[in-house]
C-alpha cells in the first residue's frame, strides 16, 4: 500500500497542478502587464535593473486629474520651434573639371 504524505490542494507540489482561477489570481498587474502587453515595468530601461513599484493610483478621478495636468503642461504648437531650415546642397559648384 502507497501512502502519499503532505501533498493538499493549498499546496500543490508543482506549479502546473493550480487551477486556472488559482494561477491568475497569483498574477500580479505588473507581471499581467508584462504576459499580455508584452510591457516590462519591473525593470529599468536605462540599467536593466530592478525596478521597485512604490504606488498604485487606481482612483479614476486622480487618474483624470493627473493627465489633464500633463496634457496642459504641454507646449502649443505655436510655441513649438522647428529646427532652422538648411539649403539644398549645392551641386555643380565645385566642378571638378
Amino acid at each position: 500500500m502507497m501512502r502519499i504524505v503532505g501533498v493538499s490542494k493549498k499546496h500543490p507540489i508543482h506549479p502546473d497542478d493550480k487551477s486556472p482561477a488559482e494561477r491568475n489570481t497569483a498574477m500580479t498587474w505588473a507581471q499581467r502587464l508584462k504576459r499580455v502587453f508584452r510591457i516590462d515595468i519591473e525593470t529599468c530601461e536605462k540599467c536593466q535593473g530592478p525596478v521597485r513599484i512604490i504606488a498604485c493610483i487606481e482612483d479614476q478621478e486622480l487618474i483624470r486629474r493627473i493627465l489633464e495636468h500633463l496634457k496642459n503642461k504641454e507646449p502649443d504648437e505655436s510655441q513649438v520651434q522647428s529646427p532652422p531650415g538648411r539649403a539644398p546642397p549645392q551641386i555643380g559648384l565645385f566642378d571638378a573639371t
